[in-house]
């Protein structure tokens, strides 16, 4: 039917409905979207047929917002809280002997007998800035920056191995499937950014996370805000380059007719995956420049790499690190560093000094750098693992299990209190006694700094609306600035 036609057969030509519009005259929703994907990044962003139309574009939060943007530092395997931030002279003292009968009972361990005798901390303790925080020896780095972070005594989760439990921590459910934190802050605030991801995600360590790719999947929301996971070595992403024979001008005119193709199918069913796939394929074209650009450690002062303790060239923690700064710098909204070597089920001393050694420097860096380039401000950083691990001895005399009841984590910027240690644990460090903070208060919480009611932003899959925090969650006030 063309737009003769149509007039003809309608009583009133004045009148031309604007579905028909739209699917006939040559503008339809896909096309506009194909448009604005390869219009020149000088097009504001903020311009509303560009915001009803692309998936990632940014979104203004529907409260106040004093974060806009996160870098979270998974420790995956499980600080020892003991060890780190959460000293027990009353553990130290009491040091191979049993636990008391009525500390454990109904208590779940994952491998160890609940009854093995008690382990003391391994490490000196001291309190460190004005804020006097109490911290490990292994971490000289971080005491340096005390005063700016805020530590969480009082976390607990309700899983007990690693993969639930890193799930939980990352989608806010220990089962598969349900769309991660990174997922859910891009679907909330979409991306600043025109040329890269706007969730991306680093490993290092021995192994990757126990939770494999379902720590920043996308779950049930479209899957344009799931993590892409860079690589430190070679191209950014696999596969980014040209294979052998294409040359720009063939990758375009393929793009073209790919993206054509797909357009008419977003104007025949409205599939948002569809959306999702060229906007993927777009991306991936800018990306052949901005994602190497971004990578070139080499452009930074060799102060900076210093005291990031990076090495261009050489995969690390600290590289990471200085590579999330660099990103959330070029409008990346979701930044997560995995470091797995964390389950010191055995050689508990060794293994972490040799954890701390690899990522006290650049975490504390990170935050360092983040203030003095005014970062900080309305950057959420975050740091932890999924539980912690017992007082109870492991693996023979040096090692600990995980523990779900009591582990810490420390925050800093983005509207994050700085220079205060919340909650307490009792004397040997087993349950919280004061300001519990469990997992689906954590993401309330920084929901909360990123402008949202965590009850409000949810997507309706199967007949209900979901949210990161399920049916629970309190915003810890006590955090906020």
């Amino acid at each position: 039917m063309n737009c003769q036609d149509y007039l003809h057969r309608n009583a009133d030509p004045k009148t031309v409905a604007r579905r028909w519009f739209f699917q006939q005259c040559g503008v339809g929703l896909g096309s506009i979207a194909a448009t604005h994907l390869l219009g020149q990044a000088g097009i504001a962003a903020e311009n509303a047929l560009a915001a009803g139309l692309n998936p990632l574009a940014p979104k203004q939060p529907p409260l106040k917002a004093k974060a806009k943007r996160v870098i979270f530092l998974f420790m995956a395997g499980a600080p020892s809280h003991l060890e780190l931030f959460d000293y027990k002279p009353q553990l130290a003292k009491f040091d191979g002997t049993l636990p008391p009968p009525g500390l454990l009972k109904g208590y779940r361990a994952a491998f160890i007998n609940p009854n093995s005798k008690l382990l003391g901390p391994k490490f000196k303790f001291a309190k460190h800035g004005k804020s006097g925080a109490e911290l490990s020896e292994l971490l000289p780095h971080l005491a340096g920056v005390a005063d700016d972070i805020a530590i969480v005594k009082s976390m607990s989760t309700d899983s007990f191995n690693h993969a639930p439990a890193q799930i939980l921590m990352n989608t806010g459910s220990s089962q598969f499937g349900r769309p991660s934190l990174g997922s859910w802050v891009t679907y909330g605030l979409g991306s600043e950014s025109q040329n890269l991801p706007a969730f991306v995600v680093f490993s290092s360590g021995g192994k990757g996370p126990s939770g494999g790719n379902s720590n920043w999947g996308s779950g049930f929301l479209p899957t344009v805000h799931q993590g892409v996971q860079f690589r430190s070595g070679g191209d950014p992403v696999l596969y980014l380059s040209n294979p052998r024979g294409v040359d720009p001008e063939l990758q375009r005119d393929s793009l073209d007719t790919v993206r054509d193709l797909n357009a008419m199918r977003l104007d025949a069913v409205g599939d948002p995956e569809i959306a999702t796939r060229i906007n993927s394929f777009e991306m991936a074209f800018r990306m052949q420049s901005s994602a190497p650009e971004v990578m070139d450690l080499s452009t930074e002062p060799k102060h900076i790499l210093e005291m990031y303790g990076a090495e261009p060239g050489k995969p690390s923690f600290a590289n990471n690190c200085l590579l999330a700064r660099r990103l959330i710098e070029r409008g990346v909204r979701f930044v997560e560093l995995f470091h797995e070597a964390w389950d010191q089920h055995g050689n508990l001393v060794n293994d972490l000094k040799k954890n701390c050694k690899n990522t006290d420097q650049a975490s504390a860096a990170l935050v360092k750098d983040l203030k003095q380039r005014g970062l900080l401000d309305d950057t959420l950083v975050v740091w932890g693992g999924e539980f912690g691990r017992t007082p109870m001895v492991q693996g023979g005399s040096d090692g600990r299990d995980h523990h779900p009841n009591a582990f810490s984590m420390w925050l800093a910027g983005g509207g994050i209190k700085p220079g205060i240690t919340l909650g307490e644990t009792d004397e040997l460090g087993f349950q919280t006694v004061k300001d519990k903070v469990h997992v689906h208060d954590l993401h309330a919480t920084l929901l909360q700094l990123l402008g949202f009611d965590h009850t409000k932003l949810t997507h309706r899959f199967q007949g209900r609306d979901f949210r990161l925090t399920d049916v629970a969650g309190r915003v810890v006030k006590e955090l906020l600035a």
